[in-house]
């Protein structure tokens, strides 16, 4: 015990002298008892009155009087309130001699949770890894100490381990809604933590006053303590005063002030909803917790009333703490998304931050490193205000394989493959898939030309070009529609389907998008992708069609044990059809010959099988906002994405070149390469070659896609790639009148048309479809066309 701890009073000594004068008296007074009953009879018998003997005649002759019923039913209620007490008193007295105290936690660090890739051996990371340093009572200030107390248990030199008024105070304290007593005491908490679990049991809760009544006997009330400030969660993953010392503080217990000692005593009640970190709303919510901590110090004569007033003015100084290093890099993106799907299937925070559980992830350190490697090559340099997300799923399960959420977490906590951007053209898949299901073919053919006017004959959208944009012919295929990305094409599918807008949004949520995506509506300009969809949702949404038409939910838990090694979640295994297996095929087709002859050539790189989207969007002052290539393999389906500042600032006039052709998809063909390194290379299936139903868009002649015939192209790594729409040179990127040209295009154009597009679309007006506010799409991809609106501008390739 402290030298400042007053002794507890020894009480023996007074108890057993009160029992012995009261023992030695009582034999006087049944003596003279007896004496005065012997003496009465020979008092009276002389003179017997005839009252007193009818009365004694009457008692001789009738017997007692016979009992009131009042007076009966008392006496079985006494007799069943005294088997009650005595059938309790049995129960307590086997219970308590059957429990033992149990052996402890001794290594506590079994109690973190580790968070493993997905062979389940090489460690992420960890919640909370209980940074524990056990120190010595003598450590620990004074007035630390007499905190604590005073925060969470007032009785704890005086009571036996269990506080019965204590459990009751606090029963009807937190009946009138004051939440600041709780019913353990230290020792109880002490054996919740150190002996026991944190089951939520009735059979835990009896134990835990068996063993807490056991150790107060076996255990000092200092050693008691010294076993609780060494073991207690604070928060911060800190368990223990010195390791709370630290995180909150930067310093050691031993040099903790009074204020300082007082606001952790406060934050251990409930580290969840006391940590100052948290923002001015759980600041003001510890300040009347330390308050009353403060408070309860000064009744105990720790404080005079002057520092108690004086302390509880404010809250003492809490000074920035560095990050822990386990969360820099890219681990502190994927251990945020792992603590929030844990979360997610009902784990609690207690639970996650101390409970023991291991954790397997769908990530691979393969798949993380190649997305790393790949931005770190293919990102331009210099350009600190540039953010490059890219996301890689397994087709098969919708396992998250790899990610890279842009800037060092301990930098910035926006994941951007997470908070995702606009996928403008790239959003057309979904489009195509929609049609196909409907009753067109990749065949099929409609309006290329620019622009297209809605039937209302004031709004109208433009395909990318100079000018009204280009144009592609009266009745263009889907699969040339697909290859150049033709906006127009796009809309006229989408006006000629039977409530087409809804059926594309339809298909892009059973494909993968979530339903509430910003900006997911069923506007005429839909299919030009003005939703805000994250990197992962498009990965796993081209995955779809990847894996035959059949959708997942994306995932990256996929197992959780606890500390025993039990079961706790394994993450299931769903698909849902979103499409028919031939519809896929069709879809995926085309998507092939973006790459193969479209602007995703510099997947070519890749060296085996690929499909995917280029895509770009445009913001509602016209200026590019996002940059795209989603593709996949047919083991894996990865998507990238650029975007600049907070996410809708300008890339044209910033990146050397904005075009999902150039850095998102060399960007993707180095993930790919580095993901697939070991894989063995596989071939789609081949087209289904679908005939259309509809015949109202007369299908072209055969089913070969319908671009002009070109040349060989020649690969290039440089910025030189095939501008969105694909055409015969490199657009000339003005987005200002001063800005220097793109480079020198690839110098072999086709035979068609060789328009040299500018950078930027040309922003339509007044009554046009590319109105709006928000991350945009592309060109005019607004609203409008029977009555349809939608914010940000519209799909480019």
């Amino acid at each position: 015990m402290s030298q400042d701890r007053k002794a507890t009073p020894t009480r023996g000594t007074s108890r057993n002298a009160s029992t012995t004068r009261r023992a030695g008296s009582a034999p006087a007074t049944r003596k003279a008892a007896s004496a005065r009953a012997k003496s009465a009879p020979s008092k009276s018998a002389p003179g017997k009155t005839a009252g007193g003997k009818g009365a004694a005649g009457k008692g001789a002759a009738g017997g007692p009087p016979p009992r009131s019923l009042p007076r009966r039913l008392l006496k079985w209620f006494g007799l069943a309130v005294l088997a009650f007490f005595l059938l309790g008193a049995a129960a307590f007295a086997v219970g308590y001699t059957s429990t033992d105290i149990p052996d402890p936690n001794q290594d506590f660090q079994t109690q973190t949770t580790f968070v493993y890739y997905a062979d389940g051996k090489t460690e992420i990371g960890r919640f909370a890894e209980q940074n524990r340093t056990s120190i010595p009572l003598s450590d620990v200030p004074q007035h630390v100490q007499d905190a604590v107390i005073a925060a969470e248990d007032r009785s704890f030199y005086t009571n036996k381990g269990v506080d019965p008024k204590g459990i009751l105070r606090a029963a009807f304290s937190n009946a009138r809604g004051n939440s600041t007593q709780g019913a353990s005491t230290i020792t109880q908490q002490y054996v919740k933590v150190f002996y026991l679990s944190q089951e939520r049991t009735l059979t835990r809760k009896v134990k835990e006053a068996f063993v807490s009544l056991k150790l107060q006997r076996q255990q000092s009330k200092d050693e008691i303590l010294q076993g609780y400030l060494n073991t207690i969660y604070f928060g911060r993953g800190a368990y223990g005063i010195q390791a709370a010392a630290q995180v909150y503080f930067d310093k050691d217990a031993a040099d903790l002030t009074v204020p300082e000692g007082a606001s952790l005593a406060a934050i251990l009640n409930s580290p969840g909803n006391y940590d100052p970190a948290d923002g001015p709303e759980t600041q003001e919510r510890l300040l009347g917790r330390y308050q009353y901590v403060l408070d309860g110090m000064e009744k105990a004569g720790d404080l005079t009333p002057e520092q108690a007033d004086r302390f509880s003015a404010r809250l003492p100084q809490f000074p920035r703490v560095e990050s822990e290093d386990q969360y820099g890099g890219q681990r502190g993106h994927v251990l945020t998304m792992v603590k929030k799907q844990l979360l997610a299937q009902g784990f609690d925070e207690r639970e996650i931050t101390g409970g023991g559980l291991k954790v397997t992830t769908t990530f691979t350190r393969n798949a993380m490193n190649a997305a790393a490697a790949a931005v770190r090559r293919e990102k331009p340099k210099g350009l600190k205000k540039l953010h490059v997300a890219v996301a890689s799923v397994d087709p098969r399960t919708g396992a998250l394989k790899g990610m890279y959420g842009g800037q060092d977490y301990l930098e910035s906590q926006i994941n951007w493959a997470v908070a995702g951007g606009s996928p403008g053209s790239a959003f057309k898949p979904f489009a195509l898939s929609a049609a196909i299901k409907d009753g067109y073919s990749l065949r099929s053919t409609f309006d290329g030309n620019s622009p297209y006017f809605f039937p209302n004959g004031k709004d109208k959208v433009v395909n990318e070009g100079p000018g009204d944009g280009n144009d592609y012919g009266s009745a263009i295929s889907l699969t040339q529609a697909t290859v150049e990305s033709v906006n127009t094409a796009y809309v006229d599918m989408t006006q000629a389907m039977d409530d087409g807008p809804q059926k594309i949004m339809d298909m892009a949520v059973k494909m993968g998008v979530p339903a509430n995506a910003p900006g997911l509506e069923p506007v005429a300009g839909i299919s030009l992708g003005s939703a805000t969809i994250s990197p992962i949702d498009m990965a796993n949404s081209y995955a779809t069609i990847d894996d035959g038409g059949k959708a997942k939910k994306w995932y990256v838990i996929e197992k959780v044990t606890d500390s025993n090694g039990q079961n706790r979640f394994r993450a299931p295994n769903k698909d849902t059809r979103a499409m028919s297996r031939a519809v896929s095929r069709d879809v995926s087709y085309a998507l092939q010959q973006v790459v193969t002859s479209g602007t995703g050539q510099n997947a070519l790189a890749l060296g085996r099988p690929a499909a995917g989207k280029t895509g770009t969007a445009t913001n509602d002052k016209g200026d590019v906002s996002s940059s795209w290539f989603v593709g996949y393999t047919p083991q894996l389906a990865t998507a990238v994405m650029y975007v600049r500042g907070d996410g809708n600032d300008a890339l044209n006039g910033y990146m050397p070149s904005y075009f999902g052709a150039d850095y998102p998809t060399r960007t993707w063909t180095e993930t790919m390469r580095r993901s697939l390194d070991d894989a063995p290379v596989e071939d789609f299936p081949p087209p289904a070659n679908l005939d259309a139903r509809l015949t109202d868009h007369a299908p072209a002649p055969t089913f070969t896609p319908d671009p002009t015939p070109t040349t060989t192209r020649t690969e290039s790594s440089t910025p030189t790639s095939q501008p969105e729409p694909t055409r015969t040179q490199e657009p000339t990127p003005t987005p200002t009148p001063t800005r220097t040209q793109e480079p020198t295009p690839t110098p072999t154009p086709t035979p068609t048309r060789t328009p040299t597009p500018t950078l930027l679309p040309t922003p339509t007006t007044g009554g046009d479809i590319g109105g709006g506010s928000g991350n945009g799409g592309g060109n005019g991809s607004g609203g409008g066309g029977n009555g349809g609106g939608s914010g940000g501008g519209g799909g480019q390739n």
